[in-house]
């Protein structure tokens, strides 16, 4: 509705019509009415630019468009309403505008009493970005190109602090340490993490490593001043801040480096089957290692020697709480870990070592096993407490069930029977576990006709001389307030217990 009074509002006020703001790639009607119903017989409708040759943009008749005699510079870019002819809307839609359009287009009724000019359009259409524009761009790009490599260069001779972020598992990261300072005579630098000394450089001597940290210092590019360190294999352990001291006649220069080691996480759910630690790459190694922090020492989790890692070849120090729950993926070293628990939460390292005994890398995985949580309702008939783990375990393992909370023992299995005269008096009667628990390696507990006072936390030790296994299981009451326990470590004492909320 708006175009026809445009249009009308154009045919009658004004021969000459002015559109503003019309860029490159966009699409424009050129607004045109006559009532052609009143001509007969019916005529046809062109559309010219006199500029140009040949002069049709389009031709538009009773039968349809005609593009017999249409300039190729418009060709599959106009169009008009079939009906124009009974309407009397000659209006123009002309797509995907070019700067070569800009022009005036004229409105013309041919018929055989002759030619009517209805009316002109001035077209004028715009470039996104004018010619001296883009070669401005293009020329500040090039400067660009040039001189940022150039500042980036020279700003790390500059700064006094740098960071360093790298994942855990890369072959090598370099702690820079550059200056415009001692380009040409020094006598001594010195590398430190924290107050440590890690890597020691004296000119006319042998460079010197410390504390079993693989490092590199090339000596060609401190002529240039750069005293750049190279850490092979690095770990979580190396994270935090490194000190580069250059020495000259007295005279000492300080750089510092923040590095961060970033170490991925594994997150699995409680009672998952197993969990992969992945390290995949392919290094040439004659051993891989895969420990498990412990404080300041590490626990063996997995060894894989001369291509084979069968339980029956870990080795006598492989950490009990691992034994037979461990294997290596083929043709990488990713690590399987089966019937992962809460205990399991820990950071685990792969290490690859080289027939010659050297380090050839090192990757870090943070394992972080949600302990289990069960819920149930006063006057539940039972409540399973879950654990699952490896299969056909020996027939002197023992089993124990215990709240965190009570000196006794919840429920013990022993030399192949339960043991209940050591049960605590509290759930007397009311525990069970399956018969064959050491062939299913199923040794869930379940406790009949719980009660709020039960509520706690509950742990699971399966174990032997030879193995370990341990999980978690916090048990809630829906909907509870709070853990109902007794305030004595001694569940025998009759004192009236108190309601902890």
């Amino acid at each position: 509705m708006k175009i026809f009074v445009l249009c009308l509002f154009l045919h009658f006020v004004s021969h000459h019509a002015s559109a503003d703001d019309i860029y490159e790639g966009d699409t424009f009607l050129l607004p045109c009415e006559f009532h052609t119903f009143d001509v007969d017989p019916t005529p046809s409708v062109l559309w010219s630019r006199y500029d140009l040759r040949p002069s049709t943009v389009h031709r538009h008749q009773k039968e349809g468009d005609a593009f017999e005699d249409q300039n190729q510079l418009y060709s599959g870019r106009t169009s008009m309403m079939t009906d124009a002819l009974e309407t009397g809307d000659l209006s123009l839609t002309l797509t995907q505008l070019k700067v070569s359009d800009s022009g005036t287009y004229t409105c013309s009724i041919t018929s055989v009493r002759g030619e009517h000019r209805v009316t002109d359009v001035q077209l004028q259409v715009k470039e996104w970005f004018p010619s001296w524009v883009t070669a401005l761009l293009v020329v500040i790009s090039v400067v660009l190109i040039v001189v940022v490599p150039v500042v980036i260069h020279f700003y790390q001779y500059i700064i006094s602090v740098y960071h360093v972020d790298v994942e855990s598992g890369v072959q090598s990261v370099q702690l820079p340490c550059k200056t415009m300072r001692y380009l040409t005579r020094f006598n001594k630098v010195e590398w430190y993490q924290y107050t440590n000394i890690v890597h020691t450089y004296e000119v006319d001597s042998e460079p010197t490593g410390h504390h079993h940290i693989q490092t590199e210092m090339k000596v060609t590019p401190m002529r240039w001043g750069n005293f750049s360190l190279t850490l092979k294999n690095p770990t979580e352990d190396n994270s935090g801040s490194w000190t580069c001291s250059v020495y000259r006649d007295g005279e000492m220069l300080e750089k510092k480096v923040h590095l961060q080691v970033k170490v991925p996480k594994v997150k699995v759910a409680p009672g998952q089957e197993s969990v992969l630690l992945l390290f995949r790459t392919t290094v040439p190694s004659a051993v891989v290692v895969w420990s498990r922090k412990n404080g300041d020492k590490s626990d063996k989790v997995h060894v894989f020697h001369n291509g084979s890692d069968q339980p029956e070849d870990q080795p006598e120090d492989q950490f009990w709480l691992y034994r037979s729950r461990t294997e290596m993926t083929q043709n990488d070293f990713s690590l399987t870990l089966k019937h992962p628990t809460d205990f399991d939460s820990e950071t685990f390292m792969c290490t690859v070592y080289g027939e010659d005994g050297n380090i050839l890398r090192k990757k870090e995985v943070r394992l972080n096993v949600e302990v289990c949580k069960v819920k149930f309702a006063e006057g539940e008939e039972s409540v399973l407490l879950p654990f699952r783990t490896t299969e056909n375990l020996p027939d002197d393992v023992v089993v124990e069930w215990r709240r965190e909370d009570l000196n006794h023992p919840v429920h013990i299995y022993l030399d192949g029977s339960e043991q209940l005269d050591q049960q605590d008096p509290g759930y007397e009667g009311r525990t069970e576990m399956k018969a064959d628990l050491l062939t299913s390696g199923d040794f869930s507990l379940t406790l009949k006709e719980p009660k709020v006072q039960d509520e706690g936390t509950y742990v699971c030790e399966v174990f032997n001389t030879n193995i370990r296994r341990r999980k978690t299981v916090k048990l809630q009451v829906k909907g509870g307030r709070g853990l109902h326990r007794r305030t004595r470590r001694d569940s025998a004492d009759p004192t009236p217990l108190l309601n902890l909320v």
